[in-house]
């Protein structure tokens, strides 16, 4: 459903879907970014003038960060220690960073190709905090394509 002219989406609802799981328990993404290098080209022009032009070039790879509360499901884990260990075949994925409207209904998404952790960090272990414990989960995407 598209949002009426002059809405925009409020960015609080969102989740991760890769192998057909969808992953609603994420706080934050950040990086989310499309990224191509920039070809410059110099040259004469007929009449002598010297002109450097820029031409887009070949898209970028770039990495995507997932927060989201610690919990029993250790699906980031798993996908980790995949990767970790090589085994690429079974690490590398396609997923998407689905944001959905205030209806649960899906805005956008934002599909990665080849995508593969490349970190999962925990955060501050302290004694006495009562602050949420989170985990993040750095993903490296060969490509991003906007649905």
């Amino acid at each position: 459903m598209a949002l009426p002219d002059l809405d925009t989406s409020v960015a609080h609802s969102f989740g991760f879907e890769t192998d057909g799981i969808l992953i609603k328990q994420i706080s934050e993404v950040s990086g989310l970014k499309m990224e191509q290098d920039v070809i410059e080209l110099k040259q004469n022009t007929a009449d002598g003038k010297y002109v450097v032009k820029e031409l887009p070039g070949r898209p970028k790879a770039g990495e995507v960060t997932l927060t989201r509360g610690l919990t029993g499901d250790n699906s980031f884990e798993k996908w980790v220690k995949d990767a970790h260990f090589g085994k690429m075949g079974s690490a590398r994925k396609g997923g998407a960073i689905i944001v959905y409207d205030f209806e649960g209904t899906a805005l956008k998404r934002y599909r990665l190709t080849n995508a593969w952790p490349k970190s999962l960090e925990i955060g501050t272990l302290k004694a006495g905090d009562t602050n949420v414990l989170t985990e993040k989960l750095v993903i490296t995407y060969e490509q991003m394509e906007v649905e």
